[in-house]
């Protein structure tokens, strides 16, 4: 795009040259000189939405007598073609540029213009009979068009992508907590040896953190669903039909299938980005249940000699180049560093959305890029970690068992009959010895053999009321 022959264009501040075939006019190629900052564009699902965006105005226009329908026709197909991506090498801008995104809503404005014309076969750069700003912008601004495609955008890939990883996630670690259940091992608090639980418990915990993940999934989509679309360029809804934002929402409900409504204040929803903010938040505590099941899984299948080794991983890829058959929770490590990122995503946009400034907010392109990478690396790290870990996790038993029966912790069920002095003797004894706990108090003889053993059943100690329960 920036390199042979160019054609000369012109916008409010003069002439410009653009590369000739590019869809785009002077006012993006200005920004494209201005902006040479990181190489990141617009992701496709914030081009879909602002073709969504466009392609919903035209019809609500023409809906109210402002557009005719040739005009419509023209602008509703150019802006179809932008929804799905035909001409995504036509948005060439660097996220870091203008805080309000107007230089992308205007690339957005001359694509559709310039493709409008191509579709009535008129020239690039004609401007008739689709001009960028008349008619593509009619009822906008990009005050309020920016805004509103990254809460279209967000809420589309949660819906279309997270929700259903986390879905699948959740099932797969429900099978694997019901599979477990028989299974007991010992738990652990403060990374050090606690009571007896099952493995299917662990599991089962891990299955609800997913569940409220998806609980908060939706929670971030219904924030998003108000949409700043209206308010034109402070709020007020200058040079917009009354009408408008209705329609506009009516069309954009029919082709998403989700109920975007208008704003019930636009000097909030375009001051502040507060529902952005919260929606990364939301996904910031889904990061976070990830981390925590990932780092676990990693360390239960810690050895497979050396370490925990209470459950086996599948082998994904060698784990070393120097350490022969050495294999690596490398999906663990993946999921963690996305979760990581997701996190720094979370600090991004939030110091962005408290740089709302009077009546606009100035750091939105960056709030854009980083909710939808967000969205984007969960869902996809949430199907690798489901489909290459959680699913082919294999229960180590025989370890579990050694483990419970080593184990010091295994004598507080044995503390409300004996007494917790006693209990703490037998533990430090066992430290010192190594010798297990049964041993130690069948050899002093502290209970009958019966009831001795009824205390130290790992099954019983893994239920409110057990044997021999007690707090915490």
């Amino acid at each position: 795009m920036t390199h042979g022959a160019s054609r000369t264009e012109k916008d409010s501040m003069g002439e410009m040259l653009v590369p000739e075939s590019a869809l785009y006019g002077a006012s993006t190629q200005r920004a494209v000189l201005n902006f040479p900052v990181s190489g990141y564009r617009f992701s496709r699902p914030f081009i879909r939405s602002l073709g969504l965006i466009k392609w919903a105005a035209a019809q609500a226009n023409h809906d109210l007598g402002l557009l005719d329908a040739h005009r419509c026709a023209l602008i509703v197909q150019a802006a179809e073609e932008v929804l799905e991506g035909k001409h995504d090498e036509h948005f060439p801008l660097d996220i870091f540029q203008t805080g309000s995104g107007t230089s992308t809503n205007t690339n957005a404005n001359e694509v559709i213009s310039n493709r409008s014309c191509q579709l009535a076969g008129k020239g690039i750069g004609a401007r008739d009979p689709v001009h960028p700003n008349d008619h593509v912008n009619m009822g906008q601004s990009s005050n309020d068009v920016i805004p509103s495609a990254i809460h279209i955008s967000g809420a589309e890939e949660l819906r279309n992508h997270l929700l259903p990883a986390l879905e699948r996630l959740q099932t797969h670690l429900e099978a694997k907590a019901k599979e477990f259940w028989d299974i007991i091992k010992i738990g652990r608090t403060h990374l050090m040896d606690a009571t007896p639980v099952r493995l299917g418990q662990g599991f089962g915990g891990y299955a609800q953190q997913i569940a409220y993940a998806r609980e908060r999934a939706e929670r971030a989509i219904s924030v998003l669903q108000e949409l700043a679309l209206g308010g034109t360029a402070v709020g007020t809804g200058l040079n917009r039909h009354q009408d408008f934002p209705g329609k506009v929402m009516r069309h954009l409900h029919q082709r998403t299938g989700i109920e975007f409504r208008e704003a019930k204040n636009h000097f909030e929803a375009q001051g502040a980005k507060d529902a952005v903010v919260e929606a990364s938040g939301h996904l910031k505590t889904v990061a976070v249940s990830l981390f925590k099941i990932a780092n676990d899984i990693r360390w239960l299948g810690s050895g497979p000699r050396c370490g925990i080794g209470e459950i086996q991983l599948p082998a994904t890829q060698p784990g070393s180049s120097i350490m022969p058959g050495k294999v690596n929770p490398v999906i663990s490590e993946s999921t963690m560093m996305v979760c990581s990122q997701v996190i720094g995503n979370d600090a991004c946009i939030t110091w962005a959305g408290a740089n709302g400034n009077f009546e606009l907010n100035v750091m939105m392109p960056v709030m854009a890029h980083n909710l939808l990478e967000s969205i984007r690396l969960l869902a996809n790290v949430t199907d690798v970690l489901s489909e290459k870990a959680v699913h082919g996790i294999v229960a180590n038993e025989e370890r579990c068992r050694e483990l419970v029966e080593l184990s010091m912790s295994m004598v507080t069920s044995l503390a409300p009959k004996i007494g917790y002095d006693r209990a703490a003797e037998i533990a430090k004894e066992s430290a010192k010895t190594g010798r297990t706990v049964r041993e130690l108090c069948r050899e002093a003889k502290v209970l009958p053999e019966a009831e001795l053993n009824a205390a130290l059943d790992p099954a019983g100690m893994t239920e409110p009321g057990g044997e021999g329960a007690a707090g915490g």
